[in-house]
C-alpha cells in the first residue's frame, strides 16, 4: 500500500459527464487512481477510452462532475482559476502530441517561454536554465535552431525541455510518441525513463503505444471511461474495472 506521503496523484471515484444533444455522455465512470511519487505511470487505451480526459483532470484543465483529484496531497476541488493557473505554472509540466512550439522562435527561446510567463526577470537566468534543459534532452547544439529546422523527434525533445524548465515535480504527457515513427518513439520513451530517474520527476502519460510497457513502472489500461486492468513491470495484477 502506498502511503499518503508517497502519492503524487490521487483520483477518487472521478466521473466526467458531458451534456451533448440533450444526452449525458460519460467520459469517465468512477475512476480511482494512485500515482506514486517519482514513478512513470501510463494511461493506455484506444481513442475515446477516457485516458486524455483523466489526464486533463489531473492537470486541472477540466473538473470532475463527481469525485476528487489531488496532487501531492492538495485537492483541486474548489480551487479558483487563478489558483489552478499558478499550480500549472509551478508544479506541472505539459507535453503534447503536436509539440506546440512557436515556429518563429529558436529552441532555447521556446524553452525559456515558461520562465518569462512565470516572472523570471533575469535574461541570463532564463538563458542558463533553458540551455540546461536542452542539454538534459541532448539538444544543446540545436539551441539556436527553429522548429522547422528540426526533426519531429527533436521538436518533441524541445517540448520536453520546455515542460521541465520550471522544474516541476509532475510531468503530464499526452500521446508524446503519437506523431513519431516507432524507432524515434522508443528513443523518446528511453529519454523519458531516464529523466524520471535522474530528475526524480513523476510522469503520467496517456498513450496507445504498446511499447510503453517496456518503460513504465505501471500501466493502467482504460476502456469506456474506466480502468479495466493494471499492469506492473509487465505483469497484469488487476483485471476488473475500478
Amino acid at each position: 500500500m502506498t502511503s499518503a506521503e508517497q502519492v503524487a496523484v490521487r483520483a477518487d471515484r472521478v466521473v466526467r459527464a458531458y451534456h451533448v444533444n440533450n444526452e449525458d455522455i460519460l467520459a469517465l465512470r468512477g475512476v480511482s487512481l494512485r500515482v506514486p511519487v517519482g514513478g512513470f505511470t501510463a494511461l493506455m487505451g484506444r481513442s475515446g477510452s477516457g485516458k486524455t480526459t483523466l489526464l486533463n483532470m489531473i492537470g486541472g484543465l477540466d473538473q470532475p462532475t463527481q469525485g476528487d483529484v489531488a496532487l501531492f496531497g492538495t485537492s483541486l476541488r474548489g480551487l479558483s482559476q487563478e489558483q489552478l493557473t499558478l499550480l500549472r505554472r509551478t508544479r506541472i509540466g505539459f507535453v503534447f502530441q503536436s509539440f506546440a512550439l512557436l515556429p518563429i522562435l529558436s529552441a532555447w527561446e521556446n524553452v525559456e517561454m515558461p520562465l518569462r510567463i512565470g516572472g523570471v526577470r533575469s535574461g541570463a537566468e532564463r538563458r542558463r536554465r533553458a540551455e540546461d534543459a536542452l542539454a538534459l534532452v541532448g539538444l544543446e547544439r540545436w539551441a539556436t535552431h527553429r522548429p522547422a529546422e528540426m526533426s519531429g523527434g527533436q521538436q518533441q525533445r524541445v517540448a520536453i525541455a520546455r515542460a521541465l524548465v520550471t522544474r516541476p515535480p509532475l510531468l503530464l504527457a499526452d500521446e508524446p510518441t503519437g506523431e513519431l515513427d516507432s524507432t524515434t518513439g522508443r528513443n523518446l520513451l528511453t529519454l523519458l525513463r531516464e529523466i524520471v530517474r535522474s530528475e526524480r520527476v513523476t510522469l503520467v502519460m496517456a498513450t496507445h503505444d504498446r511499447a510503453v510497457h517496456e518503460f513504465a513502472d505501471e500501466v493502467h489500461h482504460m476502456r469506456d471511461g474506466a480502468i479495466v486492468e493494471r499492469t506492473v513491470a509487465g505483469e497484469a495484477v488487476a483485471g476488473a474495472a475500478r
